[in-house]
Formats: C-alpha cells, sequence, structure tokens
C-alpha cells in the first residue's frame, strides 16, 4: 500500500512570535503560532512542525505553554524542535501536547541522547532535524550546522543521518540552509542523498516557492514535504499544495 505523502506547514518560532528569514538570518515576523496552526489545520495539513529558532542559541528551554496552546488547537500530530537537551525535556513537552519530538544541536554534542530518547519513548517519537549546507570539507559535500545554522560543524550529514537512525531516530527532517527562505525550489540533490541513506521518512525542508517545486521533492524521496513563508504570507494553501501533488500522480490525503 503507498503511503500518503504528508503537507507540514513549520511554524519557526521566537520570543512567542512565528518569524521567518532567507538563509536562517534577518528574522520578520509573521504571525501569532496558534492562529496559524489552527488555520493551517482547517486547510488540510497533515501535520505541524513547531521549531522554537532560537531556543538553542539563546540556552533556554522551548516555549512549553506556546506549544500548549497550539496543541489545543490542532488535532493532527504535533512535532516541536528547538532547545531539546535531555529525555525529561521530551517527557514535559508530551505533556503539554507534542506527538514527536525534534532534537538537534543537543543530539550533535551528545549522541547518546537519541538512543535515551528512543529507548525510553519509542523511535516513533524522534525526529532528527539536520540543518545542512554544501561544504568541500566532507565527502558527501553536504555538513551539518548548529545553533540554527549559525555553527558549522565538522560532521558529514549522511553520516550523521546513518548514524542517527541506527541509533533509534524515527525520521528525518532535511533542511537546507542554502535554500531556507530563497523561495527557489527543494535541494533536490541532498534529498535524494538522504533517501538513499535512510531507513526511515525523510520530510524535505527549505527552499519551497511554487506549487511546482514541491513534486520534484517526492519524487526525488522525500515522504513529506515542509514550508513556511509561502503558507504564512498566504501565497499558497495547503489544499493548493496537494492538488498540485495530486495532479502529477502523488498521493496525498483528502
Amino acid at each position: 500500500m503507498t503511503v500518503a505523502t504528508r503537507i507540514i506547514p513549520c511554524l519557526d518560532v521566537a520570543a512567542g512570535r512565528v518569524v521567518k528569514g532567507v538563509n536562517f538570518v534577518n528574522l520578520r515576523d509573521m504571525g501569532d503560532p496558534v492562529e496559524l496552526a489552527a488555520a493551517y489545520f482547517r486547510q488540510g495539513a497533515d501535520e505541524i512542525t513547531f521549531l522554537d529558532v532560537t531556543a538553542t542559541v539563546d540556552e533556554r528551554a522551548t516555549t512549553y505553554d506556546v506549544v500548549q496552546r497550539t496543541a489545543e488547537e490542532v488535532f493532527i500530530p504535533l512535532t516541536v524542535g528547538g532547545g531539546v537537551r535531555s529525555a525529561e525535556d521530551v517527557a514535559r513537552l508530551l505533556s503539554v501536547g507534542a506527538d514527536k519530538v525534534g532534537v538537534n544541536s543537543a543530539a550533535i554534542a551528545r549522541p547518546g541522547l537519541v538512543d535515551e530518547i528512543a529507548d525510553r519513548f519509542g523511535a516513533q517519537v524522534l525526529v532528527l532535524s539536520l540543518d545542512v549546507k554544501r561544504s568541500t570539507a566532507v565527502e558527501s559535500g553536504f555538513v551539518v550546522t548548529t545553533h540554527g545554522g549559525r555553527t558549522e560543524t565538522t560532521l558529514d550529514a549522511l553520516a550523521w543521518a546513518r548514524e542517527a537512525i541506527e541509533r533509534g531516530a524515527g525520521e528525518l527532517l532535511v533542511n537546507s540552509i542554502d535554500a531556507d527562505g530563497t523561495r527557489e525550489g527543494f535541494d533536490l540533490e541532498l534529498v535524494s542523498l538522504m533517501r538513499e541513506v535512510s531507513s526511515v521518512p525523510v520530510i524535505a525542508s527549505g527552499g519551497a516557492g511554487s506549487v511546482e517545486h514541491f513534486p520534484p521533492a517526492v519524487h526525488a524521496g522525500a515522504d513529506a514535504v515542509l514550508a513556511a513563508s509561502v503558507f504564512h504570507t498566504g501565497q499558497l494553501t495547503v489544499g493548493e499544495v496537494k492538488s498540485a501533488l495530486a495532479a502529477e500522480g502523488v498521493e496525498v490525503r483528502a
């Protein structure tokens, strides 16, 4: 049986507001996260991803009250990331309404965190978030970054993805820092390479600018497609993206 491709609006949140920039800089206010999440739920979004984009940089926890208020308004899976440093952080997020939790910087600093979360809560709860840049410094040509794309590591993105899956990550959220906010299309090479190494679902993120950008990402290997600014500005609706995918032969949920 074919699994339907998921459409996931992303709420990048800072100081309790949804923000968006280009290549993770020059962030501007896009609205209230609870209101936007509710609107996307009504539009037919399959999931919502909530990323507290400054939690790690500011060395603080995710804003739990905003997560709870969001969870009370939407009745589809909610993934929350940003500032998650321990299994206890995961437990608290699940207690306020998150269905899945994304980890990034803390898992890179301490890979055993992936094992701890997967062992305690199950792989289905754990999303490995990868903020990836092109780089000639690593074999694959793609390097992992941390702290919202601000800090470049020496980790090969494909090698890290493989390791995290072995440790128990149940899904990969692959965000192209180079494409992020540009609206010039997903990094199809990155998506394809991640598909080759991954035994778990791959979410493509970064670069969506029109309905025409979504089908190629799925054909490149994405199980789900994530976008932010095109939804926040009203340029596209979830329904329009689903219609474009269906027209290209991609199965989507009605």
